[in-house]
Formats: C-alpha cells, structure tokens, sequence
C-alpha cells in the first residue's frame, strides 16, 4: 500500500496525463491550471515540513518529476496548438470597406483654386512671417503713424511691443519682397491674417487672404483689369460680369474694389447682394509711387498694381456657406461635406 503523503502527487501526475489539449485555449488552461505563478504543484512544496524525514528527500524527487512532466507536455503540445489553429481566409467576394479618410479643408480647397488659376499667367507664391513689424505692416504700405487709414484695421499688437503686430494683410509679404527683389516682380501672397474685430456670421479675428503683386514697365489699369477678368473666369465660369468701383486704400492709387453679377434668382441672392445682384469679391489698385519709393523701386521708371481678397468669402460663394464661424469649430459633419471636393 502507497504511503498516504504520495497520493496528491499520483492524484495530480493523472491529471496531467488526462488533460485534454485540443487547441490553444486547452493549452492556456494547462498552463495556467500546472505551470502558472498560482499553479496546483506549488502549495506541495510547502508541504514537505509534515514529510517524514526518511521520505523527505523521495517527496522532493517526485514533486520535481511531477513538475517535469507538466512541462514535457506543455512544450510537446505546443507545435500541434500553432498548426491547429485555422488561418482565416477572407472572402475575396465580398466589397471592400472604405477607409476613413479625411478631407481637405474648404479654405485650402478655394486657396489652392486661386493660386492655381494666378499661376497659369506667371505668378509665384511668395510667403512670409504672421508676426510682423510696424514698418513693413503699415509704414512701408503709405500708412505711417499718424496716417486716419489705421483707424480701418484694428490690429493685435505683441504685448509690451508697439513695433511688433499679427500682420492686418498680406500686404506686408509684398513690402517685404520688395525690399529684397529688383523688378520684374509678379507674385501671389496667400496666408492668415488677423484683425481685432467682434466674431459674427459674417467676420472674424483672423481670415486668410490671397494678394498679388505686379510690378514692371508701363503696367497700366488695363492691365489689372484683364488679369482679374481672367481670374473671375476661371473662377465663376467664362459667363461671369466684372465691375470696377472707385475706392480708397492706402497703399494704392487709383484704387477699386471689384464686384462680379451674382445675379437675383431667389432670396438668398437678393439678401447677400443687398438687392443688387452685384457682389464685391476684392480690393485693387495701382501701387502708390509712396510704396515703391519706400521700398527701394524708382517709381518714375517701374510702375505695378496690386490686389487682394479673402478666401473665406469666396469660400462662402462657392459653397454656399452662411456663417464664416464655421470655417473655424472643426466640426466634422460640416468637414465632410467637402470630402469628395
């Protein structure tokens, strides 16, 4: 007859010869259940106190060849529990799940129309720093600082700085490419832009803008006329009416802001036309000697105009789009919406 202090290691050597591995689930169970930090053998170690002497070194021989055999059977199971398990073919048949991509932005959207419809007739981008100092911001563009025409932008001035601002227009780019290139100069300055003014459906504390810049010999009026016929073709369609009224900026002269015939076929036109049917789209103008002069160009022998607009307004025409606050909150069920733009 078996000593009594063997029969838990037979109890659980049957066990472990019983187990049934048929996949890796039955294997994890083996594992956790004789091999796992809270394993069965374990507690039979701490046992080995109420051993006889005589039979304490026999105990110690079989607890380890319990052990032993737990783990021969773990490791021979092991490849069969890999090659059991059933790769998952896909069925080839069924239709592909779209990914989940993003979309780009209506503001990158129309900013990129324009400046590719600019660069077919020759200008190149130029772009340059959104905090920007007084002189290339207002003084370099015929505002200096007792100048009324500051009164017309209110601007973020850097803390503690009064020389140093959130550029109010892209128009510094233009002073600053002036200063540091010789004529011919023909270039697009896209880019945001800031302005302290009370956020609504309809303006915002910062905008983006798109200008152009042409400077030669013998530019004329003409000539800006034709190049923004040619951008509000592209632009609207080839059908589209342009009108040039007299306006004022500081840094032109004569200056104008240029209208396209939206037209009034519902209310929703005759509400953004005010009941004209004609919308103003851009500033423009023939660049001040003043400008030219200040930026280092001979005003008596090169001659240019310049142009400005911004693209959440002509975002907002394209798109239909009734509050420019939206360009701005990130929300996604008015982001897709431009997803296959």
């Amino acid at each position: 007859m078996n000593e009594i202090w063997k029969i838990p290691i037979e109890k659980l050597s049957y066990q472990i010869a019983e187990f049934a591995i048929n996949n890796s689930e039955n294997l994890e169970e083996f594992r956790i259940q004789f091999l796992g930090s809270k394993n069965v053998i374990k507690p039979l170690f701490s046992e080995i106190s109420k051993i006889p002497n005589e039979n304490k070194k026999e105990y110690g021989q079989l607890l380890n060849q319990l052990k032993l055999q737990a783990e021969e059977k773990f490791d021979q199971h092991k490849s069969f529990a890999k090659s059991s398990v059933q790769k998952e073919i896909p069925d080839l048949t069924l239709p592909g799940q779209n990914d989940n991509v993003g979309s780009r932005h209506p503001i990158t959207l129309v900013m990129d129309k324009i400046i590719s419809i600019f660069s077919k007739i020759g200008f190149q981008i130029a772009e340059d720093r959104e905090i920007e100092d007084d002189w290339h911001n207002f003084t370099a563009l015929n505002t200096p600082e007792d100048h009324p025409a500051r009164d017309m932008q209110d601007t973020f001035y850097v803390k503690n700085r009064k020389d140093i601002v959130l550029r109010t227009h892209t128009s510094s780019v233009q002073a600053r490419f002036m200063t540091t290139h010789k004529p011919p100069i023909r270039i697009l300055a896209p880019g945001r832009v800031f302005r302290n003014e009370t956020i609504s459906a309809r303006s915002h504390c910062q905008f983006h803008q798109v200008e152009g810049l042409y400077i030669d010999k013998n530019v004329s009026m003409a000539d800006l006329k034709q190049t923004l016929l040619f951008f509000a073709k592209e632009m609207f369609g080839k059908d589209v009416k342009i009108r040039l009224r007299p306006s004022y900026f500081p840094f032109t002269e004569p200056s104008a802001e240029m209208d396209i015939y939206w037209g009034l076929k519902d209310e929703t036109d005759h509400r953004i036309t005010k009941g004209t049917g004609w919308l103003e789209i851009l500033g423009c103008g023939m660049v001040d000697p003043a400008v030219l002069e200040n930026c280092g160009i001979d005003s008596k022998v090169y001659s240019g105009f310049a142009f400005g607009m911004g693209i959440e307004r002509q975002a907002m025409l394209l798109y239909k789009i009734p509050d420019i606050r939206y360009y701005f909150e990130n929300d996604l069920r008015f982001l897709r919406q431009f997803k296959n733009s």
